[in-house]
């Protein structure tokens, strides 16, 4: 592809900064820095039982077929999102709701056992835990999911004052995975009027998810999110909007599977007097990559002002980050892939990462999560030596 005079001078001037790991050895290892003195997180969100199998092809319908590796095993988003945090090194506390009946109590123990305060977790009396069948595709490397929602749902009315109040005491963040949304909303009014900042998980459109990310400071979006909810022609456009549409938030990053991600911060526009296309920035990045490393990297462009044709502009710098390169031997299931980048990125926000080193922290996490079986299984520990270089 040829650059245009536009896209070269992007190449030379607002695309300045650059993020790759490097491994820094001594005779006893490097040093991780200390974690902060405040690392409490508060989730509200989705947990559930995965009835994980994984079969050589998926099935056709009236098929039988037989499973080459079978595990169960606590899921969800927040519930999987938090044990993530937990194993970084943060404090979490999960709100959620599910049954006194023995799937409830696995769901419980498994969190406990990953240090994930669960205290905040009602039981109900009666009703079922939900649950989640995961088909696994050796051959395609996909998966199936086939969900059964707890009953009775949580409501509001199911957590009470002082238990609201007790979760956010203290709180650094918060976070929600779009789902419990009115309990949600209560949640989130109270961190906002304690200035607690919130992260939402936009993974597609749900109900009352309007009002969460009119709270929100930080959004993580599927792939397809951005431009489902704001009707843009692109994904940078889209990031753009979102931006013009919810001046709360700090930025925005899309997930993009095996393509990596792409992020959008917002900066203070005063002082800012270049304005350049956001479609020529994302260019002028993807020329900046290094595609020789197989570790997750970032490339970001200086603070301009981003315009998208059509919507607008707003200040701020485009960042595009890369996701491992795993080999096809080592990956095992994606199932959770996006939860372990949303648990990274909750350990980067506490700890004041900035985001070139962020957003392949997080890729990183996700990797090394989808090399075994479910959603937790291969959740790494801050210790673990394939983190070392993203940390130091």
């Amino acid at each position: 592809m040829l650059l245009t005079s536009t896209q070269h001078a992007l190449l030379k001037s607002p695309v300045s900064s650059s993020f790759s790991p490097r491994f820094r050895m001594s005779s006893a290892g490097p040093a991780l820095p200390p974690l902060p003195d405040n690392r409490i997180v508060v989730g509200c969100g989705s947990v559930t039982l995965d009835f994980l199998a994984a079969v050589a092809t998926y099935p056709k319908p009236d098929d039988k077929t037989r499973s080459t590796s079978s595990k169960v095993q606590g899921g969800g988003n927040a519930g999987n999102a938090l044990t993530c945090a937990s194993r970084l090194g943060l404090q979490p506390r999960l709100i959620s709701k599910v049954a006194d009946d023995s799937q409830g109590k696995g769901i419980l123990e498994e969190l406990e056992a990953d240090a994930v305060d669960s205290s905040f977790i009602v039981v109900s009396d009666g009703g079922n835990s939900p649950f989640t069948y995961i088909i696994v595709d050796d051959e395609t490397k996909t998966r199936t999911c086939i969900h059964t929602p707890g009953y009775p749902p949580m409501i509001p009315d199911d957590l009470t004052e002082s238990k609201l109040l007790a979760a956010v005491d203290g709180a650094r963040l918060v976070y929600f995975d779009g789902r419990l949304h009115d309990t949600a909303l209560v949640i989130a009014q109270e961190a906002t009027r304690r200035g607690i900042p919130i992260l939402i998980d936009a993974e597609r459109k749900r109900e009352g998810l309007d009002d969460l990310l009119g709270l929100s400071s930080y959004a993580i979006c599927s792939a397809k999110f951005p431009q489902s909810w704001t009707g843009a022609p692109s994904v940078t456009s889209a990031l753009v909007s979102m931006l013009i549409k919810l001046p709360n938030l700090k930025f925005v990053v899309v997930t993009l599977g095996e393509d990596g991600c792409i992020m959008l911060e917002r900066s203070n526009e005063n002082g800012l007097t270049e304005e350049v296309d956001v479609e020529e920035i994302l260019v002028a990045l993807k020329y900046k990559i290094d595609t020789k490393t197989t570790l997750p990297t970032c490339v970001a462009s200086s603070e301009v002002k981003l315009h998208a044709k059509g919507i607008g502009t707003v200040g701020g710098r485009l960042l595009l980050g890369t996701a491992e390169k795993i080999p096809p031997s080592e990956l095992v299931d994606s199932t959770g892939a996006g939860d372990s980048f949303i648990g990274a990125i909750l350990y980067a926000l506490c700890t004041n990462m900035p985001p070139e080193k962020m957003l392949p922290f997080a890729s990183q996490v996700a990797g090394i999560n989808c090399r075994a079986l479910g959603a937790r299984t291969g959740l790494p520990r801050r210790s673990d030596p394939r983190l070392t270089s993203f940390l130091v």
